[in-house]
């Protein structure tokens, strides 16, 4: 008999959280491609994300970078929290005001959610690289928005 596989911790994975770590911390630097499909117009993001643990069991996202896009070039942020969803391998994302945004897991069968947001539909889909590099992209339809937003993520040296 063989045993099972283990279960995958998203939570432990974005954090990059050790046997010593008194307080671990994930440091990732993101790199995005911003396509608006209505006229062709392309930009891009990069910077840093960092996750920390919260309180409640959960992980604070806090991404801050450079946005380049061609009416506008400067620093650009976004908070997002991340709570256990009851499973591991996944974890439920907020906005910093507490409404639900979608679900985030690298599982095959979970790796997909979509979000919507009046009048537009938000679908994203993560994918685990390796140990230390993800990606996830936004693909954004409706009738004020035709984006496709994609994300590199890869582990900062401590």
């Amino acid at each position: 008999m063989s045993a099972s596989p283990p279960q995958f911790d998203l939570r432990a994975y974005l954090l990059g959280a050790g046997a010593d770590d008194p307080v671990p911390a994930g440091r990732w630097t993101l790199e995005r491609d911003l396509l608006d499909r209505t006229d062709g117009t392309r930009g891009t993001f990069a910077g840093v994300v960092l996750f920390v643990p919260d309180g409640d069991g959960g992980v604070a996202l806090r991404e801050e970078g450079t946005m380049r896009w061609p009416s506008f070039t400067g620093p650009a942020t976004r908070e997002y929290l991340l709570r256990p969803s009851g499973q591991p391998d996944a974890l439920d994302v907020f906005f910093p005001d507490g409404r639900p945004f979608h679900r985030m897991s690298f599982a095959a069968e979970t790796n997909r959610d979509n979000h919507w947001c009046d009048p537009d539909t938000y679908r994203v889909a993560y994918i685990l690289e390796g140990p230390d590099r993800f990606s996830y992209s936004w693909d954004v339809t409706g009738p004020r928005k035709d984006l496709l937003l994609a994300s590199r993520l890869t582990r900062s040296a401590a």
